[in-house]
């Protein structure tokens, strides 16, 4: 019989098969090695806190370039300004430009008293100095309306804008004077349109009659001679007349010619003319009289 509390060596096999005493086959895994796992983990940080580093200093470098031409181009900016904003001396080419702009504007900026004055002087017998008075100043009107059908053709040809027009009488109101002022856009056109313009005396500005007044018998018919002279941009015309209505046709030729109407007429033309053409006193420095 078996001994009490023995067994069989069959019998004290362990239940995985492995006899008593002996160590169990089980491969054991090693435990994960902590120490590694933290110095991976650290070394991961630090990489990703490097290459942070490098992009941080990548956009700072990029930031600090940025900022560097654009406080240049202000600089640039400022300093161009300055040069060009500074009081200096006008170049020959803007004291020219100052005087045709200028010159150009005088029938907008000045008053129609300023264009057609109230009194003009005039030559007369002899050379005497005389004064015609105004009679009255026109309302402003189209170029074409203004002027005879030929002397119309060419100023729309070249782009009048208006025509302004005045009467005048002699200091013996013995005649009759109309002045018309022709606008073109610059000197240039109006040099085009006056080498174009007929030399014919009995075509020009048409007369301005003022009813009530010494002039209210001036019409086309009764223009003696007419004319023109260039000035800047405008194109002065004159006629003159008779205050008692005379027509050209019942003056004889020769009268036309020598009578002392006409040197007055063309006197008054030119004096206006003057008046519209005197070239400005011209600031010598871009702001003022201060460089």
């Amino acid at each position: 019989m078996p001994r009490a509390g023995g067994g069989s060596a069959q019998g004290r096999r362990n239940p995985l098969g492995a006899a008593p005493g002996r160590r169990p086959r089980v491969r054991t895994w090693p435990a994960a090695d902590s120490r590694a796992r933290t110095v991976a983990r650290q070394r991961a940080e630090v990489t990703s806190l490097q290459q942070g580093v490098r992009y941080r200093r990548m956009f700072v470098a990029l930031l600090s370039v940025v900022i560097v031409v654009s406080a240049v181009v202000v600089l640039l900016g400022t300093v161009g300004l300055f040069a060009e904003t500074r009081s200096r001396p006008l170049t020959t080419a803007e004291q020219d430009r100052y005087k045709q702009e200028e010159i150009a504007r005088r029938w907008q900026a000045w008053p129609a008293t300023g264009v057609f004055p109230e009194e003009v002087k005039y030559f007369g017998l002899d050379r005497a100095q005389q004064y015609a008075r105004r009679v009255g100043i026109a309302p402003e009107t189209e170029c074409a309306k203004g002027v005879d059908a030929p002397v119309a053709g060419i100023l729309r040809e070249y782009g009048c804008r208006t025509l302004l027009r005045a009467t005048y009488i002699d200091q013996t109101a013995s005649f009759v004077f109309t002045v018309g002022v022709a606008v073109l856009e610059d000197e240039e056109s109006r040099v085009s349109a006056t080498d174009e313009l007929t030399q014919d005396d009995r075509v020009g500005v048409l007369p301005v009659a003022f009813p009530g007044t010494v002039t209210e018998r001036f019409g086309p018919d009764q223009r003696q001679r007419t004319s023109w002279v260039g000035a800047g941009p405008y194109i002065v015309f004159s006629t003159g007349g008779y205050a008692d209505g005379r027509t050209r046709a019942a003056i004889p030729p020769e009268e036309i010619l020598h009578s002392e109407l006409w040197p007055a007429a063309k006197s008054i033309g030119n004096q206006i003319a003057y008046f519209l053409a005197d070239p400005p006193k011209v600031p010598p420095c871009t702001q003022g009289n201060v460089c």
